[in-house]
């Protein structure tokens, strides 16, 4: 049985760059261009929910031209989503405090989430301008703002006042490129979920790997504390 809900941390465009002399912007290009491919495979196959990192909330640190090139990289890939929407039947969130992009891509952005929000196929969840702990601020926000009583206050609660509310919390975290952290990304979410890692650079990481990884999770005992 696949996993319901698989989160990924695309790492390594930039390394894959540099092996091959190449701009940062291009292996960022070459990234985007994998998750395309790899996500409609999934879909195709029948996978249910995918969340990916695609810019955090510290990326804004970069140097000025790879940020630039970043966003305008998101935008063409959103704007490939918008095109390729009736196509794949795939259906498109955000999350993240996308306040701070630019208007164009914000206005994208909330075109495509509107116009796949029937879809029935697999949910991808694009996580831009997302950090973990400024997810739990906006939440702890969110929940004053309404005036909910801390007596009320439980999981259930806080999670409904997450950016993934009505997304069920991802069973496996993939972290291509040999790293093992989470980076700041989904905390929460992924208190119980199992970690696997790859070597692999992500523009690397195939439909293959993606299997690997699934195989590896299906034989893990998942007792969460029990």
């Amino acid at each position: 049985m696949i996993p319901e809900h698989i989160a990924i941390i695309m790492d390594g465009n930039r390394r894959w760059a540099s092996k091959r002399f190449l701009t940062r912007n291009a292996g960022h290009k070459a990234g985007a261009e994998n998750l395309r491919k790899l996500s409609e495979r999934m879909n195709t196959d029948g996978y249910k929910y995918l969340t990916v990192y695609a810019f955090s909330t510290e990326n804004w640190n970069r140097p000025e031209e790879e940020v630039r090139g970043l966003m305008s990289l998101l935008a063409d890939y959103i704007q490939q989503y918008i095109d390729d929407s009736k196509k794949n039947n795939m259906r498109i969130k955000v999350i993240g405090d996308i306040s701070r992009l630019e208007q164009e891509l914000r206005e994208k952005i909330i075109y495509l989430t509107d116009l796949t929000k029937n879809h029935a196929g697999m949910t991808v969840t694009i996580a831009i301008n997302y950090g973990g702990r400024d997810e739990i601020v906006r939440a702890v926000r969110k929940i004053i703002d309404k005036g909910i009583k801390s007596a009320d206050v439980d999981e259930k609660c806080f999670s409904s006042n997450l950016d993934t509310c009505n997304i069920p919390d991802p069973d496996i975290i993939i972290r291509t490129g040999g790293e093992a952290r989470l980076s700041n990304f989904l905390p929460w979410q992924l208190s119980y979920a199992e970690f696997i890692t790859s070597p692999k650079l992500w523009p690397d990481f195939k439909y293959e790997d993606l299997t690997e990884a699934v195989k590896n999770f299906e034989k893990r005992d998942r007792r969460f504390g029990r």
